[in-house]
C-alpha cells in the first residue's frame, strides 16, 4: 500500500543532503540519567557489587603493610597466618564479585541499549517523509546498525572493566591515605598530569570522533544509493563513478580513523609520564617518612604497591575513553533520532468527518528547504469519484503534490482537504480510512503472501483477500503458486516480478477501501509488457473512488476524466485529453513525444 512517495527523479533531489540531528552531550546525559532512574534497583545493585569487588581487590595490598611489619618484628607464625587467610579470602571474594559485577553492568547496559534501539526504530517509522528524504536512508541505517554495534561493544567489553577500574582507583587512593595522609597526597600528585593528559586528548579526539561517525554515515549512504539503484547504475554504465564515490568515502573514513589512532598513541605516552611522576613521589615520600620514623616500612611499601596497582585501572579508565568517545558519539546520534520533534501533531480525537469524498488542494506551496519552493500556489479540486491525472516533466512537482494530497507532507502554505476537512485535522485512523497512496517503490514483505496483502486490513478474512486479488487480476498467478496465498514471498521466499509486486500493492488498496486513492507512478516499474495489465488493475482498484494519478505513461492520462499539467511546480494546463490535444500546449508536446517513442 503506502510506500515511499519519492522516485529517483523527482523533487527531493533538489533538497540539500542534511544528516539527521545529533544530540548534545547534555541531552545524552539527560537520557542516560532518566533511564538509570527507571532502573534504580539494577543500578544500585551493580554499584554495590562493584564496590565490594573493588574493596576485595585493594584489601590484600592494604593488609600487606601489616604482614611486612610483623615479619620484620618476628611475630609468631600464627599472626601471619591470619593475614594470609584474609588475603586469600579477599582474592576469592574479589574474583566472584568481579564476575558478578561484570554480568550486572553488561545486563544493565544491554537493557538500556535495547530500549534505546527500540525507541530509535519506533521514532524512525514515524518520522516525516521529508525528514528521511533530506537525510538519506544511509544515515539512518548507519545509526541503527553501526552506532548500535559501537555502543554494544562498549557495553560488553569496556564499561564493566571501566566501572570496576574507577571504583578500584577511588578505593586505592583512600587506602593509601589511610596508611598515611602524606602518602595519599604524594600519590595524588599524578592526578593533575592525568587530568591534563585527558583534557589534551578529549579536546582533540571528540571532534574527530564526531567527524568519523559522519564519514561512516556518508560511506553507508553512498553504498546504499549504489545498491538500491543497481539496475540504473548498470543500465547507464555508472559503475566506475559510483565505485569511485564509495572508495573516496571509505578512504576518508579510514584516514580519520588513522589520525585518531595516532592521537591516542601520543595520549598513552603522556599517561606513562604521569605514572612515573606519581610512583616517584610515593617512593620518595615513603623514604623520608620511614627515615623520620613517621611510618613503618610496611606502610611505605604497601603505599608504593597500591599506587603501582593503580597503573592498570587508571590506564584502563583513561585508555577506555578512546572507545567511550566513540560510543558517546554513537549515543548522541541515536538520542538525536529519538529527540527529533514532530513536524506536526495530528489530533487524537476527530474534529470533524469529511462531508464527501472530494479532494481539494488550495493554493498549495511547498519546499524541501527554506527559500527553495517546489510547488507554487497549486489549486486542484477533484470531485467525488472523479479520476484526475497529473503529468509533467521530471521534477515538475508531481510526486510532491501527490504526497501532500495523501497527508505525507504538510504544505508550507495552503491546504489539502478531503470532503471539506483539512488533511492536517484528520486523526491517524481517519487519514488511513480516507486516503491510500500506492507509489512506484513497492516493498514486498517477507512472509506468506496472504499476510502481505492483509497489511492494509489485518482482520480481513481469506475470502476478502481473494476478492481483492481477483479485482486487480492477480488471483490467477497467485493460485498457480506452490502454496497459493500461503506461499512465502519476499527476501526469504519466492521473488516476485515488479508487476506482481504492484498488483499486491493495488490489492492492499482494494482491501483498505479508502475514499481517496493516490497512485504515484504505480505502473512505472512494470515495463512495456506488464504496463497495460497494471493500468487495467489500477483502474479496477480505483473504480468508484476519488483518484489522483501521477501518470508515468500518458495512456493513463488519456483515460482520466481530467488532466492537470504541472511545470516547475505550477499548473499550466487543465482539461480532458482531447481538449488539451486541440489546445496544442505543453500536454500536446508531451503526447507527441510519447507517441513517437511508443511507435
Amino acid at each position: 500500500m503506502a510506500g515511499s512517495s519519492t522516485t529517483a527523479t523527482d523533487d527531493p533531489a533538489d533538497a540539500p543532503d542534511t544528516l539527521l540531528p545529533i544530540a548534545t552531550a547534555r541531552d545524552s546525559w539527560r537520557w542516560l540519567r532518566v533511564e538509570l532512574r527507571r532502573n534504580v534497583g539494577s543500578t544500585s545493585l551493580m554499584l554495590l557489587v562493584g564496590i565490594i569487588a573493588a574493596a576485595a581487590s585493594v584489601l590484600p595490598t592494604y593488609v600487606f603493610a601489616e604482614l611486612i611489619d610483623r615479619v620484620r618484628d618476628r611475630d609468631p607464625v600464627s599472626s601471619i597466618t591470619v593475614i594470609a587467610v584474609v588475603i586469600v579470602a579477599a582474592a576469592v571474594v574479589g574474583g566472584v564479585t568481579t564476575g558478578v559485577s561484570t554480568y550486572l553492568v553488561s545486563k544493565l547496559g544491554e537493557t538500556l541499549l535495547a530500549r534505546l534501539r527500540e525507541r530509535v526504530i519506533e521514532r524512525s517509522l514515524t518520522l516525516p517523509t521529508t525528514t528521511i528524504e533530506r537525510a538519506g536512508k544511509g544515515d539512518l541505517l548507519s545509526r541503527i546498525g553501526d552506532d548500535v554495534n559501537t555502543i554494544g561493544r562498549a557495553v560488553t567489553d569496556v564499561l564493566p572493566t571501566m566501572i570496576t577500574s574507577m571504583l578500584m582507583a577511588v578505593l586505592g587512593i583512600a587506602a593509601m591515605t589511610g596508611l598515611d595522609w602524606r602518602l595519599g597526597l604524594a600519590g595524588l600528585l599524578a592526578a593533575p598530569l592525568y587530568i591534563f593528559s585527558l583534557r589534551w586528548y578529549l579536546t582533540r579526539s571528540a571532534p574527530r570522533y564526531a567527524v568519523q561517525r559522519r564519514a561512516v554515515a556518508t560511506r553507508s549512504a553512498k553504498l546504499m544509493e549504489a545498491m538500491v539503484g543497481a539496475r540504473t547504475v548498470h543500465a547507464y554504465g555508472l559503475e566506475d563513478r559510483h565505485l569511485g564515490e564509495i572508495d573516496a568515502a571509505a578512504v576518508r573514513a579510514r584516514d580519520i580513523s588513522i589520525g585518531i589512532v595516532t592521537l591516542f598513541t601520543r595520549f598513552v605516552g603522556r599517561t606513562n609520564r604521569a605514572e612515573f611522576v606519581g610512583l616517584s613521589a610515593v617512593l620518595i615520600t615513603g623514604f623520608f617518612l620511614v627515615r623520620g620514623d613517621l611510618v613503618s616500612v610496611g606502610a611505605a611499601t604497601a603505599a608504593a604497591l597500591l599506587f603501582h596497582r593503580l597503573f592498570f585501572p587508571i590506564a584502563t579508565i583513561l585508555h577506555s575513553f578512546d572507545e567511550v568517545q566513540s560510543a558517546g558519539a554513537s549515543l548522541a546520534r541515536l538520542v538525536g533520532v529519538v529527540d527529533i520533534p514532530d513536524d506536526a501533531t495530528r489530533p487524537t480525537t476527530a474534529l470533524a468527518e469529511p462531508a464527501d469524498t472530494s479532494l481539494e488542494l488550495s493554493d498549495v506551496e511547498f519546499g524541501y528547504a527554506p527559500g527553495h519552493p517546489v510547488l507554487h500556489g497549486v489549486s486542484i479540486r477533484i470531485a467525488p469519484g472523479e479520476r484526475v491525472a497529473l503529468v509533467g516533466s521530471t521534477g515538475a512537482g508531481k510526486t510532491t503534490l501527490a504526497a501532500i494530497a495523501a497527508g505525507q507532507y504538510a504544505p508550507t502554505r495552503g491546504s489539502a482537504r478531503i470532503g471539506g476537512v483539512s488533511v492536517a485535522d484528520l486523526t491517524v485512523d481517519q487519514l488511513r480510512r480516507q486516503v491510500t497512496i500506492v507509489s512506484q517503490e513497492v516493498h514486498v514483505f517477507a512472509g506468506p503472501l496472504v499476510d502481505d496483502v492483509r497489511l492494509a486490513h489485518p482482520s480481513a478474512g481469506r475470502d476478502e483477500v481473494r476478492a481483492a486479488l481477483d479485482v486487480v487480476g492477480a488471483l490467477e498467478w497467485v493460485d498457480a503458486l506452490p502454496d497459493g496465498m500461503d506461499t512465502v514471498i519476499g527476501e526469504l521466499g519466492r521473488e516476485l516480478t515488479a508487476a506482481s509486486a504492484q498488483q499486491l500493492a493495488l490489492a492492499r488498496l482494494v482491501l483498505a477501501d479508502p475514499a481517496v486513492a493516490v497512485l504515484d507512478e504505480a505502473t512505472a516499474e512494470a515495463g512495456s509488457l506488464g504496463a497495460r495489465g497494471l493500468e487495467q488493475a489500477a483502474s479496477a482498484a480505483t473504480r468508484g473512488r476519488t483518484t489522483l494519478v501521477v501518470a508515468h505513461r500518458l495512456t493513463q492520462a488519456a483515460a482520466a476524466d481530467r488532466i492537470v499539467v504541472l511545470e516547475h511546480g505550477r499548473v499550466v494546463e487543465v482539461g480532458t485529453h482531447d481538449e488539451l490535444l486541440v489546445a496544442r500546449g505543453r500536454y500536446a508536446e508531451l503526447w507527441d513525444a510519447w507517441s513517437s517513442r511508443s511507435a
